[in-house]
Parts: structure tokens; sequence; C-alpha cells
């Protein structure tokens, strides 16, 4: 079973910036497209960004031009640098792969972004 530990979250003032890191206990990261996901108190879990094997990256709605995702593959460690935050980026934070069967979600790392 993989497992997926996300970090970083936590209370920023708006514009300010936050990068979590999502951690996973294997090799993912050459063999799968993963994304980052949020999920938004109330609403469905959404996709925000995404990078594929060959590290091409593309972002979803206000996240571009925001937000950059990144991965380091020797340490299994998928990243989401989140600039200029605002409040409508309050949420929980997951990782996951992009297509096919989902691992099972970690615990998500939770943003909240307010002054």
């Amino acid at each position: 079973q993989v497992d997926l530990v996300e970090s970083g979250g936590g209370l920023v003032q708006p514009g300010g910036s936050l990068r979590l890191s999502c951690t996973a206990s294997e090799s993912l990261f050459e063999v799968n497209a993963m994304a980052w996901y949020r999920q938004i108190s109330g609403k469905q879990r959404e996709l925000v960004a995404t990078i594929d094997m060959y590290t091409t990256a593309e972002y979803v709605g206000s996240a571009k031009g925001r937000f950059t995702i990144s991965k380091d593959i020797a340490k299994n460690t998928l990243y989401l640098q989140m600039n200029d935050l605002s409040p409508e980026d309050t949420a929980v934070y997951y990782c996951n792969r992009l297509f096919g069967p989902r691992y099972t979600w970690g615990p998500g790392t939770q943003v909240t972004v307010s002054s």
C-alpha cells in the first residue's frame, strides 16, 4: 500500500506564501503523473495542479500564475509552492496520482488564508 503524507500547511495572511510537501512511501513520480487537489469545506475535492513524468506542469483556474508544482524524485516528494494566497485558497490540500485508481488519500494539510 502506498502512503501519501502531506505537510506544510498553516495559517497565512492574504498575499502570503506557503510551500506544501507530499512524501510518498514508494517511488511513484517517475511512472505516474501526479497532482495536487484541494477540498474547500462543504465542496467536492478539486484539481489544482498536475505534473507528468516529464515534469510538464499544468494548473487549473486561479492556480495559474500563482502556484508552482514540482517534484524531487530522489526524495519521493511532491511540492506545491503557493504565492499571493487569498481567502478563497483556504482548503485541505492533498496529493495523489492524476490518472487511474487513486492511491489511498493521505490526511491532507490544512491551508487557512485569513487576516
